[in-house]
């Protein structure tokens, strides 16, 4: 009796993935989480209007979404000042990146990314068989020096960066984001993820042109809309690149109340607000409990707060399973030596009281 033959490709790959969901850590525990605050999910939730434009579509779940995901595209074109050609719908940033790479790397192919950053981006390289370069962040940020002079040396065909980052909340000046433009080889494709951009102060958003061929935005419903499990995203680009997604992706892929929810959400301009200042007054609580406990806390332009414990990855993993053990969901940053951090979302006023009775005794058993 014999398998399925797999590409050679496929078979040297590990079956993994790149994060453990909340779910199956709740299946290993044998219990739920009482605080969810380690998917950088936005607890606050999403609009009203979003959740009663669902409801309302749901009798009509048994036709196919708009494989052009038109008005959803239109809508998010008048919100970037920008034309419909410029934008791609997907399912998530993370279905669009595994589009990109499927449209641009093959075996061999050179990409470029911070060691410790977004790893589904990384993933997807594998999946296609390209090379991953590496470079380290520089105080805590992605360096835009050392990733460009890595692409010039590689001969990189991809260039990714997060501002601002996952999973340091740090950001850079849109202005120094824009300038890595004038700085990438001929032929070099920027994969500039903005997933957060919404929490950032002002500025940080780069000022592109939209057609410019050597840069591709991603953005997301995921985060500041409160829409994480939808799994809607958008990426503004150069109109020949975004038709060209028509080549590989799944045109029926995007649900027909996820579009809908977040055409929604996109109108509801009172919302967003109201989300923004909930986060950013949770930052400032984790930062407090975080300072409580005699910990750091890095400056955050997310919905998230790293939160700095000062030894090692040794440490910080034994403060984040005392965390777990107590119900608090949380995750730490991968690489050394961010890895001295854990990563702490935002959420609602009771999950960070829970946070704060946990963490305390967290740390106790991590010092012993």
């Amino acid at each position: 009796m014999t398998g399925p033959r797999y590409t050679p490709l496929v078979a040297s790959l590990p079956a993994t993935v790149p994060f453990v969901g909340p779910e199956e850590q709740e299946r290993q525990r044998g219990a739920p989480f009482e605080a969810r605050l380690g998917a950088n999910e936005n607890g606050f939730g999403p609009s009203p209007r979003a959740i009663q434009a669902m409801q309302d579509a749901a009798p009509e779940i048994w036709k196919y979404g708009d494989s052009a995901s038109h008005d959803l595209r239109c809508a998010a074109a008048r919100h970037l000042q920008v034309q419909p050609g410029n934008i791609v719908v997907g399912e998530g940033i993370d279905g669009l990146l595994g589009y990109l790479v499927r449209l641009l790397i093959g075996p061999g192919d050179a990409v470029v990314t911070s060691d410790g950053a977004y790893p589904t981006f990384n993933y997807h390289v594998a999946g296609f068989g390209g090379v991953l370069h590496k470079v380290p962040y520089a105080e805590d940020h992605e360096d835009p020096a050392a990733l460009t002079a890595k692409a010039h040396e590689t001969g990189a065909k991809l260039v990714y960066i997060a501002n601002p980052d996952n999973p340091m909340g740090t950001w850079h000046d849109g202005a120094r984001i824009t300038a890595m433009l004038d700085d990438l080889p001929e032929g070099c494709l920027l994969v500039l993820d903005e997933a957060y951009v919404e929490f950032a102060p002002e500025g940080t958003a780069a000022p592109v042109a939209p057609d410019d061929p050597r840069v591709i935005r991603m953005r997301t419903f995921s985060k500041a809309y409160g829409m994480a499990g939808a799994r809607v995203g958008y990426a503004v680009g150069a109109p020949d690149l975004i038709r060209s997604f028509d080549k590989i992706r799944n045109h029926f892929g995007m649900n027909r109340l996820s579009q809908i929810g977040a055409l929604a959400a996109l109108q509801d301009h009172d919302w967003l607000t109201q989300t923004r200042e909930n986060v950013a007054l949770a930052r400032d609580r984790i930062t407090g409990i975080a300072r409580a406990n005699g910990l750091g806390a890095l400056p955050s332009a997310t919905n998230f707060v790293a939160v700095d414990c000062d030894v090692d990855g040794d440490f910080a993993r034994c403060v984040l399973d005392g965390l777990v053990a107590r119900g608090v969901f949380v995750r730490m940053p991968f690489v050394a030596p961010q890895n001295r951090c854990i990563r702490v979302s935002c959420g609602p006023e009771v999950e960070l009281d829970r946070l704060a009775a946990a963490l305390p005794e967290a740390l106790k058993d991590a010092r012993r």
